[in-house]
């Protein structure tokens, strides 16, 4: 355990966790869009910025990106100074611009007191910020469907060569990470669609509920080795059917000490 100062106070942190954990871990509230615990952390959207000092640097300072940063003995944080904030305001504004129909921005910005962006805005701009948790998230998984295409203003987020991802397995971690909600996909009696593809959906061979995708389970049992009938049953009834066992066996239990 290491001490460091946030916002004048004391505080207790494990050494080297980064600075977000530890300031989140008080209660303080740093914005990070690209920030999700299930993928290490890449400081893409540079809002989690933060002040740091210490007595030794006789007045300097410097701005790091908290997500990215791990915390050092006898460290000073500030959070929210008006540079800090001054510095947010800016970045918001940037992607009031780059996705000006963004309902997580624009109520990011509500939050800030900003009302529009001094940028030229891309009218038909699209939600993906940029901040690779999809990417991230599904190289984690092994599976690599997805990056970064283009350079510039032109760079997406796509299978190889803009087309349909051949490796995507319909998992959706990618669109349920995904801070703005960018990633469209939908489900219905018939499969799933995602990435410009169509996925077949299992269904629970008790109670018909749709579960996940064959790719996915295929994909599952290959890395974890399972077998495929693992995944005839959802998660539900399998708690239900381990609740009734347990139920037994405590029945069970207690009329052999009758």
């Amino acid at each position: 355990m290491v001490t460091i100062h946030i916002n004048g106070k004391a505080v207790q942190a494990e050494d080297g966790e980064m600075l977000l954990t530890t300031i989140r871990r008080q209660g303080i509230d740093i914005p990070a869009l690209c920030h999700h615990d299930a993928v290490e952390p890449c400081g893409s959207c540079r809002l989690c910025m933060v002040e740091i000092t210490k007595k030794e640097w006789n007045g300097w300072s410097r701005h790091v990106t908290s997500c990215l940063y791990p915390v050092e003995a006898e460290l000073i944080i500030a959070t929210h100074t008006p540079y800090l904030q001054e510095l947010r305001q800016t970045i918001i504004e940037l992607y009031m611009a780059r996705s000006p129909h963004s309902e997580v921005i624009q109520k990011m910005a509500g939050e800030y007191g900003i009302t529009q962006t001094r940028f030229q805005t891309v009218p038909d701009g699209d939600n993906c910020i940029m901040c690779y948790a999809c990417t991230r998230i599904c190289a984690e998984l092994g599976c690599f469907a997805i990056s970064a295409a283009e350079r510039g203003h032109d760079k997406v987020i796509s299978g190889p060569l803009r087309e349909a991802p051949v490796d995507c397995v319909g998992c959706l971690s990618c669109a349920q990470i995904c801070p703005t909600h960018f990633i469209e996909w939908t489900d219905d009696d018939t499969g799933r669609t995602i990435w410009e593809r169509r996925f077949e959906l299992l269904a629970c061979k008790k109670c018909g509920k749709k579960t996940i995708t064959k790719d996915f389970a295929e994909y599952q049992s290959r890395k974890r080795n399972l077998p495929m009938s693992y995944f005839d049953i959802c998660d539900d009834c399998k708690r239900m059917e381990l609740s009734k066992t347990m139920g037994r066996i405590v029945v069970s239990a207690e009329e052999a000490t009758q």
